[in-house]
């Protein structure tokens, strides 16, 4: 039936804002753009997109959370605060990831993770990954 999440996208009110954000803020590569319509990005083998707003549709922006991980949550925090990004919602969840959310220039919500290296002998840790939960909704934290 599914084979995989394709895409993910964040409707946007004003693209060359947003995709300037994406691209030039958070590092995206920009892969394809349609105008004022369309932009989709290579989010590390993903797909993650922006689609403009249409006429008689009120953007309303959240409804999901994008969520990217990086190596180094502190460095790319420090980075991203540099170039104007102010963090708000910050945690952990003990043994699994450390995160902080933001928002971007249409008001959606966007997450940096950072995941705990694995210990020896966990057997979960080859799992972690995929079974990705809602971070901030998590009861283990």
């Amino acid at each position: 039936m599914v084979d995989r999440l394709d895409h993910v996208y964040y409707w946007v009110g004003e693209m060359d804002r947003a995709v300037a954000f994406y691209r030039d803020v958070l590092g995206l590569d920009l892969v394809r753009r349609d105008g004022d319509n369309w932009a989709v990005f290579d989010a590390g083998g993903r797909q993650f997109a922006l689609h403009g707003a249409v006429e008689g549709r009120p953007l309303s922006p959240g409804g999901a959370t994008a969520v990217f991980s990086v190596a180094d949550l502190d460095g790319a925090r420090a980075r991203l605060s540099e170039l104007g990004v102010e963090f708000g919602h910050e945690g952990d969840v003990a043994g699994y990831a450390r995160f902080a959310s933001f928002k971007d220039p249409d008001g959606n919500t966007v997450q940096l993770i950072e995941y705990a290296e694995p210990e020896l002998g966990d057997v979960h840790g080859s799992h972690a990954r995929e079974r990705h939960p809602d971070i901030e909704d998590d009861p283990r934290r």
